[in-house]
């Protein structure tokens, strides 16, 4: 670090070769849902039943990314970007999910990795961001043991297509989002509220993940790194006696997936309703979920902040924690939120990476970091997001720390680079660094965008 002393600003500068990115996930942007012969997936199906996303919307239309792509990967160039995360269709290369693939679906890959290459900007491909294809929801799903070997399948599929020119392959994305709250829960796609299907589908998703990785490392035209994101929050806990349920709460969301991938063991976790049944962990399995990878992609967004239910106060909005009746979610009167409610806590992401150093000295990448804002267009064009770039100057000043302090950060992917369908919250949520008018696609560069391409032009952050 170096310090401006006519300013008074401080100066964080990264290693040139950390990169810079945003990301995005193909049916929150592409749109093209009937388009060239590309199959149904489950989120299709779950925006057409009624009240299962806000408003009704869907991702018919989306971003019209799969029509507007160059026009993407123009802004990806103007902002000074060096890395790009997208994520391939399942239903787009394998409109049955198995079987006969689908060339157009391919070609269209192909113009967005050859049109990143053309523009200095490295590709990191998603090859299961949720849009499972609906014909193998229809045969059970994640519940369904079989759908691990068909991923694996498909990851090979990608490997050989794309993997003479990806930079690096993510097998899964968020496996605790899809088993949690698809088949736990059911608020997203499939919409399934069963716990027993959600501990099925979580050992299953952690199994194809290890397929997955295995497909791609044996694929003949890859030799690129492989890895997985897995989304990670920071369990904050005020008081003593609640240390052995915070423990707990860390092992559910965090260490559910983090320690099969990485240790080959599930955590000891006392609501068994949370684990695998033991009757679908067959020999061999955790070897397979713990095959080597060759980076870790962590998703950040907001601290839990918890105590016992006992404690009184009045600094703090409390609200009930899941299933752990004798502990509260607590949200600290001063601590700033997002338009989704999280809050808002740089500091989340040091124990968060400092959490994961501990565990492996794999290369991390921030897979996925940003924050909603009610934003808008004001009469001059102009989208001004000050709450967004005050994000983005905390959560890249926790990176520079970790570096500092000798973690393997290699990358930071904003979440996201536009506007998109925001999954059950329809539209209503604006993640973007660019601002999308979705009546007629047209696409704005927010303030923040501004800052974080003179941030990557620049490789340092000035606070």
């Amino acid at each position: 670090m170096t310090t401006n002393l006519t300013s008074g600003q401080n100066v964080f500068t990264f290693p040139n070769d950390f990169i810079f990115g945003a990301a995005t996930a193909s049916y929150q942007t592409e749109g093209a849902v009937s388009e060239d012969d590309r199959g149904v997936s489950i989120w299709d199906t779950f925006c057409s039943q009624p009240g299962k996303v806000y408003r009704g919307d869907d991702g018919n239309i989306a971003c019209d990314s799969y029509h507007r792509y160059n026009e993407d990967l123009d802004i990806l160039k103007s902002l000074n970007l060096n890395g790009y995360r997208f994520s391939i269709s399942w239903p787009r290369i394998l409109p049955e999910g198995t079987g006969v693939i689908n060339q157009k679906g391919i070609d269209y890959y192909n113009r967005i990795i050859d049109g990143l290459l053309e523009r200095n900007i490295l590709p990191a491909a998603t090859i299961y961001h949720w849009d499972l294809p609906q014909l193998l929801q229809d045969k059970g799903g994640w519940a369904n043991r079989d759908t691990a070997e068909y991923l694996a399948d498909y990851a090979a599929i990608c490997a050989d297509a794309f993997g003479d020119r990806v930079e690096r392959f993510i097998t899964i994305n968020e496996p605790q989002i899809v088993a949690r709250l698809g088949y736990r829960i059911g608020v997203h796609a499939p919409g399934i509220a069963d716990p027993l299907q959600g501990g099925i589908a979580t050992h299953h998703i952690l199994l194809a993940h290890g397929l997955a990785t295995q497909a791609i490392k044996a694929s003949q035209n890859s030799a690129k790194p492989v890895g997985i994101t897995i989304d990670l929050t920071d369990v904050v806990v005020l008081d003593e006696n609640a240390q052995d349920e915070a423990i707990q709460i860390d092992r559910e969301i965090n260490g559910l997936y983090l320690d099969p991938v990485l240790l080959g063991t599930y955590p000891d976790i006392k609501r068994k309703e949370m684990l695998p049944p033991e009757s679908v962990i067959m020999n061999g399995d955790m070897e397979i979920i713990s095959t080597n990878i060759d980076f870790l992609g962590v998703n950040y967004y907001q601290p839990h902040i918890v105590r016992t239910a006992s404690e009184t106060g009045i600094k703090f909005n409390e609200f009930p924690y899941d299933n752990h009746a004798n502990i509260v979610a607590v949200r600290p009167q001063d601590m700033p939120v997002t338009a989704m409610g999280w809050l808002v806590d740089p500091t989340g992401l040091d124990r968060i990476l400092d959490k994961v150093h501990q565990m492996t000295n794999l290369p991390i990448y921030i897979t996925e970091n940003g924050c909603a804002v009610n934003d808008y267009v004001d009469p001059n064009g102009n989208v001004h997001d000050n709450e967004r770039i005050s994000y983005l100057q905390g959560h890249l000043a926790a990176c520079w720390r970790a570096i500092e302090n000798g973690i393997n950060l290699k990358g930071y992917y904003h979440w996201s680079l536009l506007d998109n369908f925001e999954w059950a919250e329809g539209y209503s949520k604006r993640f973007g660094l660019v601002y999308v008018d979705f009546s007629t696609g047209k696409r704005t560069l927010k303030d923040s965008a501004l800052y974080y391409a003179k941030t990557a032009q620049m490789k340092s952050l000035k606070i």
